[in-house]
Parts: C-alpha cells; structure tokens; sequence
C-alpha cells in the first residue's frame, strides 16, 4: 500500500463518517436532550451495529463482488425511506410534552443498534471501503475478514466521528433546551437531505 492509497482511504472515511446521517444526528440529538451519559449508551449499540454492517459488507463483496454493486441503489431507496421516517419522527415529538417525548425516544444501546443496522449509509460506505480501496489491493479471506472486523476501531471510522456529534451535543445541551423548535427542525431537515442525497447519487 502506498502513502497516497492509504491518505485517500483515510480521507473518504473520514469525510464519510463525520458528515450527518441517521447515527450522528440521532447521537446529536440524544446528547443534547438527554446527556452525554445516555448518548454514550446508546453509541455501544451504534458501536456494535457498525461492527455488524462491516463485518457482513466483507463477506458480502469478497463472495458476491460486482454482482452486489448492481443492488446498492435498491438498497439505498430503503435507507432514505427510514432517514424520512426518522426526521417525522423527530418533528411529531415536538408535539408532545417534555416527559412523554423523552420516554418515546430515550436513547438506549438497542435503539444505537437499530439506527446502525438499518442505516444505508454505512451500508454503502463499507460496501465502497471494500470493493474500491481493500479488495483491489488484497483477495485473500484472511485479510479482508479481518479488515471488516478491525474497521469498526479506526481513528475515522463511523463511531469514532459519532462520539464528535455526541460530545458537541453535550456541549449544545443548554441551547438546545431554549430553542428545541428550529434546532429540531434544522436535525429533521438534515435528515431529509441525506435521504434526498442517497436517492440523487
């Protein structure tokens, strides 16, 4: 692997995880609503669901290869139907009072694991990992297995950047309680341009 390879590796992953999506919004969201402490229960399961989708992505591209590019776009219809139900979820909270809202949607690591294992956005982004940067240097099971497993624990992977947008939300925590409206609107808003973009692309 060359010094170039291994920045342009680096680069898509880290301009692929730090950006919003389901993950990073939800984590968002959680810790400026409910704290850093239940944000990060809630990141375990995200933790684990990316495991989950990297893992699966390897053995997918090393057995099926070109063949599954050609679903990936059907796949990804899927993703931004629930990044759209994800953002009227968000919206029609509002409408509920403090106490109900926050027992509807309080983070927990089941709910981290069910953001990631239907987040399309992962799911793309691993399936491109493997078959543009590890598969064209590498054929070997071994070493693509234990890329999937080892991807997850990278400096710029997806769960290292959601622990960004949980710890800034922590951080927003105070403004977020005096201008939930336009702050939850601008999260719901975002989430439908993710979905408009996974569709587009």
């Amino acid at each position: 692997m060359t010094a170039s390879f291994i920045s342009s590796l680096l680069l898509y992953c880290f301009v692929s995880a730090i950006t919003p999506g389901p993950a990073n919004l939800c984590s968002f969201s959680a810790s400026m609503q409910y704290g850093r402490k239940a944000a990060l229960g809630q990141w375990r399961g995200i933790l684990l669901g990316f495991a989950i989708v990297s893992v699966t992505a390897s053995l997918v591209c090393y057995f099926l290869g070109e063949i599954f590019n050609e679903y990936i776009k059907y796949i990804s219809w899927i993703g931004a139907a629930y990044m759209i139900f994800l953002a009227v979820k968000m919206l029609l909270a509002l409408r509920r009072d403090d106490d109900e809202s926050r027992k509807f949607g309080r983070p927990s690591f089941l709910t981290g694991l069910f953001v990631q294992l239907t987040n399309v956005k992962i799911m793309v982004f691993c399936c491109t990992v493997f078959t543009s940067f590890i598969l064209p240097e590498t054929r070997e099971f071994k070493w693509i297995l234990l890329s999937g497993i080892l991807f997850p624990l990278m400096p710029f992977s997806g769960p290292a950047c959601n622990l960004v947008w949980i710890f800034a939300g922590g951080l927003l925590q105070k403004l977020y309680r005096s201008h939930k409206l336009p702050l939850t609107i601008v999260l719901a808003a975002s989430l439908l341009f993710c979905a408009f973009q996974i569709v587009r692309n």
